[in-house]
């Protein structure tokens, strides 16, 4: 890092790489928040008869055939959510939004707590990932996410000294040079 001469602080380097992760951060805490929200206005509604009048328009428009047992067996699930749930679901949505959102805000101003809760959240997801590739179904889109989170955790630990700052005041030590010189004039 190098040091400003006119006020004595650290300017930190520039990390595109940062700037991206942060960006995926915000991003996902806004969807989440968007999802949570949209969970909380279904809540309310008759879901079946909304779904049904979904499958509806999509077999008029896209030709699908609601008659599948995929569509059927969503049908199912439709059906046992209650009000209740959905505003659970919404509410926990919403919590798990926060930790993106803080995440990003935080990788944002470079505080060192906010690179670890980032490391430990991407960390704690690749277990899983691994286990759904291996164990339910391989797809292409959890497998994505598995290798972002592990780049993810790999470059935050990697450069987590570089990349955010310490609570700490950087007082470097004098040089041995300023030292002698300082002795010398006094």
């Amino acid at each position: 890092m190098a040091s400003d001469p006119i006020d004595g602080k650290e300017a930190l380097k520039r990390a595109p790489t940062l700037y991206i992760i942060i960006a995926l951060k915000l991003l996902k805490g806004l969807l989440l928040v968007s999802l949570a929200f949209g969970l909380w206005m279904l809540s309310d509604q008759d879901l079946p008869a909304d779904y049904k009048h979904a499958l509806d328009w999509m077999n008029q428009k896209m030709k699908l055939n609601p008659e599948r047992k995929f569509w059927g067996d969503i049908a199912k699930q439709v059906e046992n959510l209650t009000e209740a749930k959905m505003d659970h679901a919404a509410v926990a949505t919403l919590i798990y939004s926060l930790f993106s959102l803080v995440e990003g805000t935080g990788l944002m101003f470079r505080i060192s707590w906010a690179g670890w809760l980032s490391i430990s959240e991407s960390a704690f997801f690749i277990p899983i990932e691994v286990w759904e590739l291996v164990h339910v179904k391989f797809t292409g889109w959890v497998f994505a996410i598995l290798v972002l989170n592990i780049f993810m955790v790999w470059y935050l630990f990697q450069n987590r000294d570089r990349l955010f700052r310490h609570h700490q005041p950087h007082h470097p030590e004098p040089s041995v040079k300023k030292v002698a010189e300082n002795v010398k004039s006094s």
